[in-house]
């Protein structure tokens, strides 16, 4: 193969995620409203009749699909289906840092502001209660952090015998942070936790500025 053809098709290469055609993606709003003059978070407790995760603490969200035209309008679109609110009551819509989750999933998070939080109506399906936390809260109090390990375990019919090292190859163990905060008797964990984190992150920059 001629090499200006190979460096010609590189030049209209666009990088992206490695293999992110296969990933499954998904848009979250982390939802932020004003009670008594004061910034809170709002947050959804999953519908118990859910398949997956139920009763676990998140933010709304849900899958891109294909109709959605872009990342942010998923995370407003499915915003407004779980809390029974216009599409037009959620304002002010900028985006996080995504990111891949343990089960290779590409995660786009958004921060936006719920205009008329009187009226939000959950909507049951999906969710069980919605509560606010005030922002303040999360400013003066560290998660705690736990970590989890992850193991590799080769299927039977791996070839061990092509590795240097053989069965005693020395495979890198990895592990992920995972943040725990309590409120009231709440609990908030996993990647509801991680991008809280990273919004904090970002607020507290700003504010030691």
């Amino acid at each position: 193969m001629d090499l200006s053809y190979v460096l010609n098709k590189l030049k209209g290469h666009s990088p992206n995620i490695l293999g992110h055609k296969e990933l499954q993606k998904y848009a979250v709003l982390l939802p932020l409203l004003e009670i008594n003059h004061e910034t809170h978070i709002l947050f959804e407790v999953r519908s118990m009749n859910l398949r997956r995760q139920p009763g676990e603490i998140c933010f709304p969200g849900g899958r891109i699909e294909q109709d959605d035209i872009d990342q942010s309008q998923c995370a407003i679109r499915e915003t407004s289906e779980e809390l029974g609110i216009s599409e037009t009551d959620i304002e002010n819509v900028m985006p996080l840092d995504f990111m891949l989750n343990a089960s290779s999933n590409i995660i786009y998070p958004y921060v936006g502001t719920i205009k008329n939080p009187n009226n939000i109506t959950p909507n049951p399906m999906e969710v069980g209660e919605v509560f606010t936390v005030p922002l303040s809260y999360f400013l003066k109090t560290k998660p705690k952090v736990y970590k989890i390990h992850f193991k590799v375990i080769p299927e039977e019919s791996f070839p061990l015998n092509l590795l240097v090292g053989g069965e005693n190859y020395k495979w890198q163990i990895r592990h992920v942070d995972e943040y725990f905060y309590r409120y009231n008797d709440k609990v908030i964990w996993g990647l509801t936790a991680k991008i809280l984190v990273h919004f904090l992150s970002i607020v507290e920059a700003e504010k030691n500025v």
